[in-house]
């Protein structure tokens, strides 16, 4: 029976890992679907999240609201008038899509499926309308809610950034109640008090998903060896 110690233990921890992960890239891709109401700070984790994880691909939608100072075309969203989102959704364009404070807003389905079929890992940054959608077509997807600690810190993050006339910052104030309502719909819940902490627990998620056994349909026959 061969012998084992700390450090060759660790070595077979990180080859096992090593192998489910080329396995997983064989397979078809982890679906992140994150979710949460304005200015509890999705964007933020996502961005930070994407510089852990290189290999991690985002899935820009479809908006018809106009651009933030800032924001790219292509990158944050495809911004498009509301004829042509009309015209999408008649020709079932979409994997799901919502009218969110009075625009609409949607993910292309072709881009995000062949994401996944190459085996990429795609992380969905979407509102709970779209999100319940998402999850009752694609239900092996991993649902991640992200909560401020309180409604008044919302409040005050949504006031402050002023990226919003008072109508429209209202209207998310007043949809921010209804989307909480919702967490119990998720796998996870991360509350967004400290940014860093945050990020810590998005990376733990991201990382316990891709280590789960059955996640690839993996073989374990592989990784379990008898001298």
């Amino acid at each position: 029976m061969a012998k084992y110690n700390q450090n060759n233990c660790n070595d077979i921890f990180i080859n096992a890992t090593q192998n489910i992960m080329h396995e997983q890239k064989e397979g078809r891709g982890l679906l992140f679907v994150v979710s949460g109401p304005s200015g509890v700070g999705k964007g933020t984790l996502r961005e930070k999240l994407f510089k852990y994880f290189k290999d991690l691909t985002y899935s820009v939608s479809v908006t018809t609201r106009a651009p933030r100072k800032d924001e790219k075309e292509g990158e944050d969203y495809y911004f498009v008038s509301k004829s042509v989102f009309e015209q999408m959704i008649k020709e079932d364009n979409f994997v799901e899509w919502a009218i969110v404070h009075d625009e609409y807003k949607g993910t292309p389905r072709q881009l995000l499926l062949k994401r996944l079929r190459m085996g990429l890992d795609v992380i969905l940054e979407i509102d709970v309308q779209g999100a319940a959608q998402v999850k009752n077509k694609m239900p092996e997807g991993i649902f991640i809610f992200i909560a401020p600690p309180s409604w008044k810190d919302l409040e005050y993050r949504l006031r402050n950034r002023k990226t919003e006339k008072k109508e429209a910052l209202e209207k998310r104030l007043t949809d921010a109640k209804t989307e909480i309502q919702c967490v119990d719909n998720y796998d996870y819940l991360v509350i967004n008090d400290d940014i860093n902490i945050a990020l810590k627990q998005l990376e733990s998620i991201v990382i316990a998903e891709r280590c789960k056994i059955n996640v690839k349909n993996l073989n374990r026959k592989e990784y379990i060896k008898h001298d």
